[in-house]
């Protein structure tokens, strides 16, 4: 695709690419907005690149270009981090009174209006906190769009503001064709429709939009076409958008070396994170059914109890006075990353966790007492002559960071 291009052009259309994929509605005062003009830039080689490849349309504008990516259909494990369900449908209600609100308006006044459209949609309304909450948190998410602005105060439910609307980025917001859909679960589907190639984009988008694709969760035609064509893809994917492939019997992971694609990072620093993967060693350990590892929650509440034993300091105390939930933590962690899949009958694990077995670097020794360390001090000072051979008795220095240091607190 890149064959009419200079080697400096086509890198930077891969780059502005990847970062349509991480930020699909993109601004010039929002992250990575200094990119803007470059986008303009190469607007009709990136609109042909997403076209051909992933079947999307691309808008690109002098202040924004947005990327209609398709609609994840049925799997609710990629949405915003820390909007619930409620807050999604507030964040669905307000774009509809939005529609007619318009350009300013007081925050209360938004308010009054977003719950008498819920009371009107059947969505019932309770004013408590958790309720409070889930709106606010939906006008937030449309602060950090862009589709608001706060010109005086801020959102909050509680307090009054007046509150700007972009009407032109409100427009390029929804990707599901309204005017088709006859109920919302009909738009959810026509939203993940695949692209004009059909098996093809299908594929490509389930690639580049999830960590890992496994042949167990694809249609048989889909699976197949992968099998056929996964070292073009793996070629394709590394040109067009800087991801790496391993392909493996299980199925494909798309990484990013630069991990800037990745909404959700995995191993991580926060504590469920970790957890997960100290705990994959023990998850894993039994033989697989089918290419998935039988999971049982309450043996997952006592490995993360014994992690929390073993190493007390190193956790958060929010998640350690409470097992069970830092179990949940872990097993949605997992299930996001594509790893994890609940089913009437519990929780499994695909082999291809297997990828993330951590190495430990040496023994920890959990448990055992370490012997103060006795060094031999030398019988003269610094003030006597030293004699022959006496600096051979001076104690050797560590030329390692941390030698010492005993290995699990050192990585704590």
């Amino acid at each position: 695709m890149f064959d009419d291009l200079s080697d400096i052009d086509a890198a930077n259309v891969v780059r502005c690419a990847r970062t349509l994929l991480r930020r699909p509605l993109l601004r010039a005062d929002g992250p990575d907005g200094e990119l803007l003009t470059l986008v303009y830039r190469h607007r009709f080689a990136l609109q042909d690149l997403f076209a051909r490849r992933l079947g999307y349309r691309l808008v690109v504008e002098r202040r924004f270009a947005r990327l209609y990516k398709a609609g994840p259909g049925a799997d609710d494990s990629r949405g915003v981090l820390g909007m619930s369900p409620r807050g999604y449908a507030y964040v669905a209600l307000t774009m509809a009174v939005l529609t007619g609100i318009g350009r300013q308006t007081l925050l209360s006044r938004l308010v009054s209006d977003v719950r008498a459209a819920a009371a009107e949609a059947g969505v019932e309304v309770v004013d408590d906190v958790v309720d409070r909450r889930a709106l606010t948190a939906a006008l937030r998410h449309l602060v950090s769009l862009g589709v608001l602005h706060e010109t005086e105060g801020t959102v909050d439910v509680q307090t009054e503001a007046l509150i700007t609307v972009d009407t032109d980025l409100l427009g390029q917001l929804l990707t599901g064709p309204v005017a088709e859909a006859t109920s919302p679960g009909r738009l959810v589907e026509l939203a993940a429709r695949p692209g004009p190639r059909g098996v093809e984009h299908a594929v490509r988008r389930k690639l580049v939009e999830n960590p890992v694709v496994l042949h167990a969760d694809l249609p048989a035609e889909q699976s197949e076409w992968l099998r056929r064509n996964q070292r073009k893809e793996s070629a394709l994917l590394e040109a067009s958008f800087g991801l790496r492939t391993e392909v493996r019997a299980e199925g494909v992971l798309a990484a990013d070396p630069e991990d800037y694609l990745t909404d959700l990072s995995f191993p991580g620093t926060s504590t469920a994170a970790r957890i997960a993967l100290l705990a994959l060693p023990d998850l894993l350990a039994d033989e697989p059914v089918a290419g998935r590892h039988p999971v049982e929650r309450e043996r997952l509440v006592e490995l993360c109890g014994r992690l929390v034993e073993d190493y007390p300091a190193a956790w958060s105390k929010q998640f350690t006075d409470d097992l069970g939930r830092l179990a949940d933590e872990v097993l949605e962690l997992l299930r996001r990353m594509g790893l994890a899949v609940r089913s009437e009958h519990g929780w499994t694990i695909c082999a291809a966790a297997h990828r993330w077995l951590p190495q430990p670097d040496g023994d920890p020794e959990r448990g055992v007492e370490r012997p103060p360390v006795v060094q031999e001090v030398p019988s003269w000072s610094l003030f006597d002559g030293p004699e022959e051979g006496a600096c051979d008795a001076l104690p050797a220095r560590h030329s390692r960071p941390g030698a010492g240091v005993p290995h699990d607190e050192e990585n704590a």
